[in-house]
């Protein structure tokens, strides 16, 4: 029977394969709303753990994007920001502990499924083509393509197209060699680039030490808090949880992992999300989620097994407990094309799973999913698709 823990170096470069998505958001609430470092990487770290020791296999972590984001772009509270994750991580537990989610599992169709990857994977395509153009919301808030590097173009090209060129032509070139895996070897180019160029802001403050998470450090949200998150980010970030985080998660996990990943159900899902996001609220930390473009992030660039989490899971921990605060001055040594790279890569990898869609109408689901995505939302998307999909099996539609 194959272990459920490898500690390797193609295990460790897929741990880090999510970086693109979980640093950008992350490191931008605790800069821009004022989040606790030591909460929320305490917390993603912890989360890893658990979640690997759980299930058994490669899980992956991400923040919320659709909170995240609004966060960001609205400068919310951090006592907002904390209201959202715990009315998340309620909503979660409920839908997990009724049973309901096993019953929207059921009825919703593959192609469905399939529409909410291969859309996730655009979206994470586009945002990694951002962070190497620097057009993304986090580099224009900060008004630089490479907010943290002294270097800003060479000649007439911009330094992050051209980090991103060097990274893409090397993560092609070693994808699925596992004595140089490509996420590694992407990940230490880019500390090093941030090691010649950049600004290392605060290098001079760094101190080690053992940093704690607070209890509530900001205090219990108010009620006008809870309200005001309940509509404009909470309800609108359900349905994209329930559709990339917990059922197209779970579907793309069986896919890689068959027999292995039994307990990755869409109950167990919910419940590790709501209990999570309870503990996020509990520490400053930022709301959580699983998500399919997170796994398949981690599987393309080698992670096998449920030591990744276990790696990377304690690689944050240990920025927590040891850097405290501080920790943002070690990552922001890492340019944002190298996490663009690591975006596009891991997005191509989600999106060609529509390739096992036969179908003309499933493949029609699927691409009109992507439309509204790109236009609009996931959420939304979601549940025009379950509609369309009843519509084109029940009405016999052509297309």
């Amino acid at each position: 029977m194959r272990s459920a823990y490898r500690f390797n170096l193609m295990e460790l470069a897929g741990g880090f394969g999510d970086l693109g998505t979980l640093l950008p958001l992350s490191m931008g609430m605790i800069m821009i709303n004022g989040l606790s470092p030591i909460g929320v990487f305490f917390s993603i770290g912890l989360f890893y753990v658990f979640s690997g020791i759980y299930y058994g296999v490669t899980v992956p972590v991400q923040p919320m994007k659709v909170i995240g984001a609004y966060a960001i772009a609205t400068a919310l509270t951090a006592s907002q920001i904390a209201a959202s994750g715990l009315w998340i991580g309620l909503f979660l537990l409920v839908i997990g502990g009724t049973g309901t989610i096993t019953l929207l599992g059921k009825y919703i169709p593959q192609s469905v499924v399939r529409g909410v990857q291969m859309a996730t994977g655009a979206l994470l395509m586009t945002q990694g083509v951002k962070f190497v153009i620097g057009s993304s919301k986090f580099q224009l808030l900060q008004g630089a393509a490479e907010p943290y590097m002294n270097v800003q173009a060479m000649g007439p090209l911009p330094i992050g197209i051209l980090i991103g060129v060097v990274g893409g032509i090397i993560t092609l070139s070693f994808l699925d060699n596992k004595k140089f895996p490509a996420g590694l070897l992407v990940i230490f180019l880019g500390i090093l680039f941030g090691l010649i160029w950049g600004t290392h802001d605060g290098f001079d403050k760094l101190r080690l030490g053992i940093y704690l998470p607070e209890f509530l450090p900001f205090g219990f949200p108010t009620g006008a808090d809870f309200s005001f998150v309940l509509l404009v980010v909470v309800l609108p970030q359900l349905p994209m949880t329930l559709g990339n985080a917990v059922i197209a998660n779970g579907d793309l996990s069986h896919q890689y992992f068959g027999e292995r990943s039994k307990k990755v159900t869409y109950k167990a899902l919910c419940f590790g999300m709501g209990f999570a996001n309870l503990f996020c609220f509990l520490v400053g930390g930022m709301p959580l989620c699983h998500g399919a473009g997170g796994l398949a992030a981690h599987y393309r660039f080698g992670a096998r097994t449920a030591g990744s989490n276990l790696m990377i899971g304690t690689i944050f921990i240990a920025l927590a407990i040891f850097l405290g605060s501080y920790s943002l001055v070690v990552l922001n040594l890492i340019p944002f094309s190298v996490l663009g790279i690591l975006l596009i890569f891991a997005g191509s990898q989600l999106a060609l799973t529509i390739i096992d869609m036969k179908e003309r109408r499933d493949l029609f689901v699927g691409f009109v999913m992507l439309g509204i995505t790109l236009a609009s939302n996931l959420a939304v998307a979601f549940g025009v698709g379950i509609v369309l999909a009843y519509v084109l099996k029940y009405k016999k539609l052509n297309v």
